[in-house]
């Protein structure tokens, strides 16, 4: 009995205890988004984002004021090295701002001067992005992976004074164009061990930058902040390039109260906090990261993990659990591959549960789809579900404590987005541009398979008589950087600007996006289709990389050149023991061709009969940004892939069962070499009811 009271006694004290340190944690929590609300002048229920207030209204000035108001105790951002996640407070990360801001300072940086920026998404990267801004510069982000041609024309076109880079691959590329970058006063990179051995006054590391800026702040202690505050919302923070898919591509100038707006219309529908993670893998480089990652991280104080790598990122997310988590398309599309391609080496037990819950998974998002109530029993099918499959696969995603999924980028299939919901993630697609931002969204309960969402908080968004999506907000940039006229052409005269996109907005409010105005194809019958919906389907197939959806003009029916996921179709090949030696070789074997005959009768199944798939082709490769095939957000660039593989489509509209394709190999030391591959032409359905085509009229579109 005494034991039996010692323990209620000692039950009810941590009770007490647990209750009142939620209350002191509660109260700390209002006064900490009290403090961040006072970002805003006012707000009415017609603007419900409100006007910014000008000691917020920059990026810099932000990360001061959440560094004043987190200081040492809260983390702001950990990234992981050797294994090991390392943190750092906002205190640390505003002191390595300032100390390469103000190192660069020392070393010429002035206020209006671009700086190019290349690497992964590192803290490095942050602070040095802030570190320009708060100098009055303008940072430009550059991909990874961008070839020294790249670099060469990204550099000159913005005129851009410094670069930082991450290590040796890109300082190498860097050094191979250094004749044709003369304005480059210095190259500063971060990864020094990479760089171990280099000796040259032009290359200078992150730590010795910023012990110049230590120096400086010793002789300047208010240089800082005096630079920070001269800042206005008014003044540009980046240049962002647009993907270039069909000519060079046009900087665009982002100012910091579009940034800011761009923001704070997502944190209407989708509130965070310093208490939540974040974890930025997304490039940098691209506007979206840009918006929701580092603006939305001194904004709202959300903390950012970054992985060790590439290679670790799936393992790294899962021990963050992110809330709140930012994909483009194709990684969403990867992780649903990822989870059919090991679901086909499961044990056999492990499939039956996996087929028969994802199967009650998809008729409950087909109700809430509907906006039907949930029967009874699918309520009870669901809670077992949750208990045999979905926590786990989740779990094992990464994705256990996700509030807020997102999909930018290319437009993510109506497949993917059923998946998720089926194992009770929720993904909310954003549509927008490099432009503007955030167009539309998909709000929380809800979710409209085959839409975009309803315009954000304060966005206006109408179609226009020919069917283009066009757009005005607070988020809109300032203008194409030294293309005046560009500028011009990108609006109407009653100031919306153009997104070239074509779409429609349903009865419901939600925007339909359909695909680019340029890309929307008429086939020789009359009727139209959306290339990118059925490469979107497509992709959904774990066993399908790439496809590139062609018709129109004088091609009378729809064909795909398909591009195939090597490692998901070889163990799946080995599984039956088909024997193969390389991609190419794997890509033309018949069994292979029947697979994929498979996932296109799947989609032609959904599809209206004009955008049926009649013939396609399994290419030898993958397409490549380095060949220009994609860009570097991997969006195809259609009108020269139809020139480049014009003797492949040639082939398929003449009815022709084969094709000999011929590719250029470059070595290492120069010299170029050629392969060449008999490539199979295969026609779904009956051939003779194909339309007959003649060769001679055939006419790609010009798309330049």
């Amino acid at each position: 009995m005494i034991i039996l009271i010692i323990l209620v006694v000692l039950i009810a004290i941590y009770a007490i205890w647990a209750y009142q340190r939620h209350q002191k944690e509660e109260a700390e929590f209002q006064r900490i988004r009290r403090e961040i609300d006072s970002i805003f002048l006012e707000r009415s229920p017609e603007d419900p984002v409100g006007k910014i207030a000008p000691h917020s209204n920059t990026i810099p000035k932000n990360l001061l004021r959440s560094a004043k108001l987190f200081g040492d105790q809260y983390v702001a951002m950990r990234k992981k090295r050797y294994g090991i996640w390392q943190e750092y407070t906002w205190q640390e990360s505003l002191q390595h701002v300032r100390n390469f801001c103000l190192g660069l300072v020392s070393l010429g940086l002035e206020r209006n001067h671009k700086v190019c920026i290349v690497g992964d998404n590192d803290p490095e990267y942050y602070w040095a992005e802030m570190a320009v801004q708060s100098a009055g510069g303008v940072t430009i982000g550059i991909f990874t992976d961008a070839s020294p041609r790249e670099l060469e024309y990204l550099i000159n076109d913005s005129d851009a004074v410094f670069v930082v880079a991450q290590d040796q691959e890109q300082v190498d590329n860097l050094l191979s164009i250094r004749d044709k970058i003369p304005n480059i006063k210095h190259v500063v990179y971060w990864d020094e061990q990479s760089l171990q051995g280099y000796d040259d006054p032009w290359l200078l590391s992150f730590t010795k930058v910023q012990a110049l800026g230590e120096k400086y702040h010793e002789e300047h202690p208010t240089a800082f902040e005096e630079m920070i505050m001269q800042g206005d919302g008014e003044d540009i923070a980046i240049f962002s390039y647009t993907s270039g898919t069909t000519s060079l591509p046009k900087g665009a100038m982002i100012r910091h109260r579009n940034l800011m707006y761009g923001s704070l219309h997502a944190s209407q529908i989708a509130p965070i906090s310093h208490r939540d993670d974040y974890v930025s893998f997304s490039p940098l480089a691209w506007i979206t990261e840009q918006s929701l990652g580092l603006t939305r991280h001194v904004v709202d104080g959300m903390v950012v993990n970054f992985p060790e790598k590439a290679e670790t990122v799936q393992n790294d997310i899962r021990e963050i659990a992110p809330v709140i988590l930012l994909f483009p398309s194709r990684l969403w599309e990867s992780l649903v591959s990822m989870v059919q391609a090991r679901m086909v080496d499961a044990p056999w037990i492990n499939r039956a549960l996996y087929r028969y819950f994802l199967g009650i998974g998809y008729r409950i998002a087909d109700y809430e789809n509907e906006r039907k109530a949930l029967p009874l029993l699918l309520r009870f099918q669901r809670w077992l579900g949750e208990i045999a499959l979905f926590a786990a696969l989740r779990d094992k995603m990464g994705l256990s404590r996700l509030r807020f999924g997102y999909t930018s980028g290319a437009s993510l299939s109506p497949d993917v987005l059923r998946f998720f919901r089926a194992i009770n993630v929720e993904l909310y697609q954003l549509y927008g541009s490099t432009e503007c931002q955030g167009h539309t969204a998909h709000y929380p309960n809800d979710v409209r398979l085959g839409t975009v969402g309803r315009p954000l908080p304060t966005v206006d968004v109408k179609i226009a008589d020919n069917g283009e999506i066009l757009v005005k907000s607070r988020s809109v940039f300032a203008g194409y950087y030294k293309k005046e006229n560009k500028t011009a052409e990108a609006f109407t005269p009653d100031g919306y600007f153009r997104t070239g996109d074509a779409g429609y907005i349903n009865e419901e409010g939600h925007l339909v996006y359909l695909d680019r105005m340029k890309d929307m194809i008429q086939l020789a019958n009359g009727e139209s289709f959306s290339p990118q919906y059925i490469e979107g389907r497509l992709k959904f197939s774990p066993y399908i990389q790439d496809a590139m959806a062609v018709g129109g003009f004088d091609m009378p029916y729809v064909s795909v050149l398909i591009t195939l996921n090597f490692d998901n179709v070889a163990r799946w090949a080995e599984k039956r023991g088909i024997s193969f030696t390389t991609l190419a070789d794997l890509s033309q074997k018949p069994q292979v061709a029947e697979l994929i005959l498979q996932d296109i009768q799947r989609v032609n199944h959904d599809m209206p009969p004009a955008g049926h798939i009649r013939r396609f082709v399994i290419l030898p490769r993958v397409f490549d940004p380095d060949e220009e095939e994609l860009t570097r957000t991997r969006k195809l660039r259609r009108g020269y892939m139809e020139k480049k593989y014009g003797d492949v489509l040639d082939a398929i509209y003449s009815n022709k069962s084969t094709v000999l394709m011929r590719a250029e190999v470059r070595y290492r030391d120069g010299r170029v070499g050629y392969t060449e591959t008999e490539v199979n032409i295969i026609t779904v359905g009956d051939p003779a009811t194909l339309p007959a085509v003649d060769p001679s009229s055939l006419a790609l579109p010009d798309t330049n």
